[in-house]
């Protein structure tokens, strides 16, 4: 079930970026009187379709892509026969210039608008989550996997970015830092300050990893899944473990290492409930988990906002995650992230949706996404929205339009140069999988 869940966000999604980029490049075409013959949501084979005046609407079988078939352009289609006869009026050869480039420009502005919303939508909704300083310097920070290779300790205090002061989780980890040189980490361990710092490959690493610390959390039991060991000891949502065959539990982590020593085996559970203390005996799973979700204990803060408030803040995180893609595109072509690790396809995708529909998380990567996209197309690669827009500024600057053999050709490069990149991608997300 959980896979399907996964499919049906991954596909929503692209229904909606897809057809709202392609939506804009109809209605400008169709604004500066041009001929749309097709509106194609995803590839052939064709699911349903119908046709409303000159244009044929279809949905397609395979959502990885779209286009719109506009008379007398030269695009994917590489449909040149109508190109030996004198343009009429209606196709696209035929308009201005700057006309032309509106319409290329269509589908990227869309995809920026879409992302901007989302993004001010979601900082309206939802409001800003996060965990003030003073609470992880009260607990401490848990070191996983990754953070533990970089010198991190579960229990550090970090009182300093790059020597500057932090006010929330989310500055520590946020991906803007991790394109600065030498991002050092100052941290608090017993009565030492000590300095981490991140490698240049760092990024490559977490993408791998996902994370490298988080923050400690005093917990209390939520929902308790039916027929799970917790279920069956007898463990209630707002029960409190305080300790497990008498070692003191108080944060979430102390609790999974208690639970992961005693993987397979019985244990005793000493549960606050209603002011009382209870003991009761359980079974651990083998992987570690009594079968319960946990709840914080008031360590997050949540701020609102207005609408008003939110149009900019929204704003200025929709278009930071441009900023990131072309930090990121300058670390590729330096050599410091492997593009293996770092490019996503529809598997990665997909999973990053995860397997519960949680819709905070959906929008969220639906924003991310349609800004990325917006920043692919634009680049200046025939066969993209880029390489189009780059042919017709040179013809606007210049005065001097590329023949339409040389459009042709340069389309056929560009559709070689993107299958590779669609099949490279693909591949690298089947054997990260495999």
């Amino acid at each position: 079930m959980g896979t399907v869940i996964m499919v049906a966000q991954l596909v929503l999604a692209l229904v909606i970026l897809i057809g709202l980029h392609e939506f804009g490049h109809m209605i400008a075409a169709k604004a500066f009187g041009m001929r749309v013959e097709k509106f194609y949501i995803g590839f052939p084979p064709k699911l349903f379709g119908f046709k409303k005046g000159e244009t044929e609407y279809s949905l397609g079988a395979i959502p990885l892509g779209g286009f719109v078939k506009i008379t007398g352009m030269i695009d994917e289609s590489l449909d040149t026969e109508s190109l030996s006869k004198e343009p009429e009026p209606y196709e696209f050869r035929a308009k201005p210039a700057w006309q032309r480039l509106i319409v290329m420009l269509g589908g990227i502005i869309m995809n920026v608008i879409l992302g901007v919303l989302v993004f001010i939508g979601i900082t309206y909704y939802y409001g800003e989550t996060d965990v003030p300083k003073e609470e992880i310097y009260k607990y401490g920070i848990q070191a996983e996997d990754l953070g533990q290779q970089l010198g991190f300790e579960t229990g550090d205090k970090i009182i300093a970015v790059n020597g500057a002061d932090y006010e929330n989780f989310s500055d520590l980890v946020n991906m803007q830092i991790f394109f600065e040189e030498q991002l050092k980490y100052t941290v608090v361990r017993g009565d030492d300050t000590l300095k981490i710092g991140v490698p240049s490959d760092f990024l490559d690493q977490l993408s791998e990893s996902k994370s490298f610390i988080t923050y400690r959390w005093p917990f209390r039991i939520g929902r308790v899944e039916g027929g799970s060991f917790a279920d069956e000891a007898g463990l209630k949502p707002d029960d409190k473990i305080i300790a497990i065959n008498g070692e003191k539990v108080a944060l979430f982590d102390e609790l999974q290492a208690a639970l992961q020593n005693n993987a397979g085996q019985e244990v005793s559970l000493k549960v606050e409930r209603d002011d009382e203390v209870i003991t009761l005996q359980s079974e651990v799973s083998e992987t570690g988990t009594l079968g319960f979700y946990p709840v914080s204990e008031g360590l997050q803060s949540t701020r609102n906002f207005s609408l008003g408030e939110s149009i900019p803040i929204g704003t200025k995180l929709a278009f930071s995650q441009i900023g990131l893609q072309v930090k990121a595109f300058g670390k590729m072509f330096a050599g410091d992230i492997d593009p293996r690790k770092s490019m996503s396809g529809p598997i990665k995708i997909a999973q990053s949706f995860g397997e519960d529909w949680i819709w905070s998380r959906f929008w969220g990567l639906v924003g991310l996404i349609s800004m990325v996209l917006a920043f692919m197309n634009l680049l200046p690669i025939p066969a993209l929205d880029g390489g189009h827009v780059a042919f017709l500024s040179y013809e606007i600057i210049s005065g001097r339009k590329p023949s339409d053999k040389f459009l042709e050709n340069a389309q056929k490069v560009g559709m070689v140069l993107l299958l590779a990149l669609m099949a490279f991608i693909l591949g690298n997300d089947i054997i990260s999988v495999i």
